[in-house]
């Protein structure tokens, strides 16, 4: 598809420096730019860039003013960056759209039912009385099972498994792998050690916009809902145990982990390999630090940060003194010495 800057330019409402009939079919690093790609300049650390890149047309924001000539023609938006992902969105949608009808080998159950627009592939599944909503994407080897609702277009890559109950919302991204809906882990020992299976007969309910990263697990609840409310963002390769429950807009970083029935606020923002337990209440714009561990509920807009995870301030200082543990040591070593030696100066001239 090619797209002239004219017409990109009346779709973000920006204004043409430059040919408004130059045409673009790509997309590019303004770095790496070249005929025929459109990039975007939002930084200035890579403003030289655009002055060598070879890209027919450059987004950059309302104020920029180049400093020598410009080959490309520009195209100024409010945010070049905002502008670049969305017509990213755009590109993409549009290419999606070209995928609909229903693939064979692949399988729907009599009872269940598809919506407009749809794309089922070859070898995915959809089991007993499940509701597929319109525009849905669904890519080979996913599994939909039973009782399954899946809003409008939502997209559902290979390799997803989704289980018996869970309900999934409107323009919801599931990536290859991911698990929702998974038996909780619930089992309670016996007096001869052995461990006996709690049945997980709740569901997993993921409402509008969410996007679940690949290989990332949802289970669903013992009883009741495992929720992950209204335009999180889950990163890859990330749990959240059974009767969880994650607020509006929040995002977690890769490797996080939530203990059963724990509760996430709204807008909050979670690093790399943080690990959560269970049974905690984490408030509202709550930021938490890669790595930290997390013992104890969280009240709304704290910054923690470490194991066990405290206010990241008091971190950094005592971060500040581990730094310079062996320098503090030795100085410790040092002194002792020094006050040996003043004690047998003390003995000895006692002794004079």
């Amino acid at each position: 598809m090619k797209f002239k800057a004219e017409e990109i330019a009346f779709y973000l409402k920006g204004e043409i420096v430059g040919n408004p009939e130059v045409t673009v079919h790509t997309v590019s690093k303004i770095e790496e730019g070249k005929e025929g790609s459109l990039s975007f300049l939002a930084n200035p650390k890579y403003e030289h860039f655009i002055y060598t890149s070879g890209s027919s047309i450059v987004l950059v924001n309302k104020d920029f003013q180049p400093k020598q000539e410009v080959r490309a023609t520009m195209i100024k938006v409010e945010n070049a960056y905002q502008a670049f992902a969305s017509l990213l969105d755009l590109y993409n949608k549009a290419k999606e759209g070209l995928k609909t009808g229903i693939e064979n080998p692949s399988f729907i159950h009599e009872s269940s039912s598809m919506g407009e627009n749809c794309w089922l592939a070859a070898f995915a599944y959809i089991g007993r009385n499940s509701i597929i909503g319109n525009r849905v994407k669904i890519y080979p080897h996913a599994y939909v099972g039973d009782n399954v609702t899946i809003g409008d277009d939502t997209v559902i890559y290979s390799g997803v498994k989704i289980y018996d109950d869970t309900v999934i919302g409107s323009r919801c991204i599931l990536h290859s792998g991911c698990v929702i809906g998974s038996d909780g882990f619930g089992f309670a020992p016996q007096e001869d050690g052995s461990y006996k299976k709690i049945p997980q007969i709740g569901n997993a309910v993921l409402e509008d916009d969410v996007e679940i990263g690949a290989n990332t697990t949802i289970d669903c609840g013992t009883m009741g809902h495992t929720i992950i409310r209204k335009g999180v963002k889950l990163d890859n390769l990330i749990q959240i145990a059974h009767n969880c429950e994650v607020g509006d807009n929040t995002v977690m970083a890769a490797h996080t982990g939530l203990a059963g029935t724990t509760k996430v606020g709204r807008n909050c923002k979670f690093g790399g390999q943080v690990g959560l337990a269970g049974h905690l209440t984490i408030g509202d714009n709550v930021q938490i630090g890669a790595q930290s561990g997390v013992s104890k509920s969280v009240k709304d807009n704290e910054i923690i940060l470490g194991t066990p995870a405290i206010d990241f301030k008091q971190a950094i200082r005592m971060y500040t003194v581990l730094r310079n543990l062996p320098q503090l040591r030795q100085e410790v070593i040092d002194l002792q010495k020094e006050i040996v030696k003043m004690k047998d100066n003390i003995k000895q001239h006692l002794a004079d």
